[in-house]
């Protein structure tokens, strides 16, 4: 009996690999739950990069929008860039806010990269970024002219990515 009883945490430990290793192997890193999409935009008040006084994101939404969460310590927003300046050159609206990042930091990163953004939101402390559900950046949310959001994307955006987004948010494209 008393074998058993010093066996047992081994043998949890070995389930507890099995289980580790099958939820890893099946579990799709860029497949993130989208517990927002068909709800409205959350509302934050939140200070330009450009200055002046905070505006609600809400109040960045004009037609359908992309909403960019990115920040220049992340180098998956470095590979989105060209994407983004793309869908700018072809007349897609894209608000950024910047993810518990430096205002000076994220221009240089502007600077850089490229500016696709019709404006730029500073969320320092990270709490829109909470309440959007954000794992990691980036990630991206198309919302409707209505402030709902209509789909999200985490990871790097592609031309593919984006095309679909859009597509969800006019039903065509």
């Amino acid at each position: 009996m008393k074998r058993w009883i010093a066996a047992a945490p081994l043998a949890v430990l070995v389930l507890l690999g099995v289980l580790f290793a099958t939820f890893g192997l099946h579990h799709d890193p860029h497949v993130t739950p989208a517990a927002l999409v068909g709800k409205p935009l959350p509302s934050h008040v939140l200070p330009p990069l450009a200055g002046g006084a905070p505006v609600d994101l809400h109040t960045t939404i004009r037609g359908p929008t992309l909403v960019n969460v990115f920040a220049s310590w992340c180098a998956p927003c470095i590979e989105e860039a060209p994407a983004l300046m793309a869908l700018k050159a072809e007349g897609v609206r894209i608000v950024g806010v910047a993810y518990k990042d430096d205002p000076g930091r994220t221009q240089g990163f502007l600077d850089r990269n490229g500016d696709p953004f019709a404006a730029v939101l500073v969320d320092r402390d990270g709490a829109a970024g909470l309440d959007l559900g954000v794992s990691g950046v980036p990630e991206t949310f198309m919302v409707s002219a209505s402030g709902q959001i209509v789909a999200k994307h985490a990871g790097a955006l592609s031309p593919a990515d984006a095309d679909a987004m859009l597509r969800a948010a006019s039903g065509t494209r």
